[in-house]
């Protein structure tokens, strides 16, 4: 059997050729080769900055609030005396929408408030809620419990408005520490009465169930103005009262 003969144009076998020259002239970071083959060869730029792909970061800027929506309107009180919130208890609040759109809730409820103060969890009022067996596991069964499933196709705004009961625990908290006169913060602890003065609210309806009472409110308004127990600097005061006693004149042994 005769073997089987193939015959390309001339043209073809010059331009070939030329591909070959080309090749061998060709900057080193550029493959020799293809999946076509080897005559196939990408033709290089004489600019090598088009190698580079340049990539432009878009500035991104982020509000972050320092206060707590209230309509309360201090007219009596200077601006220097109209209290502020304590840091816990702007984290628990961003915590507390963040609880509302993962159950996909269209609003931010007093649930949400307790499940946000637990969920930031450093304040002295999740650590009184923890200690009394109310945790987050069991406030967010009962608040589904007790408010049901969202829709699995619904999705919560970026920042679910509070409900009217959600607010008034707020303003309860603000016009609480406006009334005491007393300097400092408005805490989780003022968040947390505020919660469970709103009887009809669904975070006062599941901290009863899960064995809050009027008893251990008593017992959060005796240190409601504290928000953390600054453990640290109470040991370092400790050290230094007690480097002040030591004797440094005593003639050593």
């Amino acid at each position: 059997m005769a073997a089987n003969t193939f015959s390309f144009p001339a043209n073809l076998l010059r331009y070939s050729q030329s591909f070959d020259a080309k090749r061998s002239s060709a900057p080193s970071f550029l493959p020799s080769s293809s999946m076509f083959g080897n005559k196939l060869l990408i033709r290089p730029q004489l600019n090598s900055s088009r190698f580079v792909t340049k990539y432009h970061r878009s500035s991104a800027t982020a509000t972050v609030s320092f206060s707590l929506p209230t309509t309360v309107k201090p007219e009596t009180a200077s601006p220097d005396k109209i209290p502020k919130w304590s840091a816990r208890a702007i984290r628990s609040f961003a915590m507390a929408e963040l609880e509302a759109r993962k159950l996909k809730y269209p609003n931010t409820g007093t649930e949400a408030f307790l499940m946000g103060i637990l969920v930031e969890g450093t304040s002295t009022t999740a650590k009184f809620l923890r200690a009394n067996g109310i945790t987050l596991f069991k406030v967010r069964e009962e608040t589904l419990n007790l408010l049901g499933k969202s829709d699995l196709f619904f999705f919560s705004p970026e920042r679910p408005p509070l409900t009217e009961q959600a607010q008034r625990a707020l303003d309860w908290a603000f016009n609480e520490k406006l009334k005491s006169g007393e300097s400092g913060e408005i805490t989780t602890n003022h968040l947390l009465l505020g919660i469970w003065s709103e009887k009809e609210s669904a975070g006062h309806k599941i901290l009863a169930t899960l064995g809050f009472n009027d008893e251990k409110a008593k017992e959060i308004a005796k240190s409601i103005n504290e928000d953390t127990i600054l453990s640290f600097k109470k040991g370092f005061q400790r050290f230094s009262d007690v480097a002040l006693s030591v004797d440094f004149d005593r003639p050593s042994v």
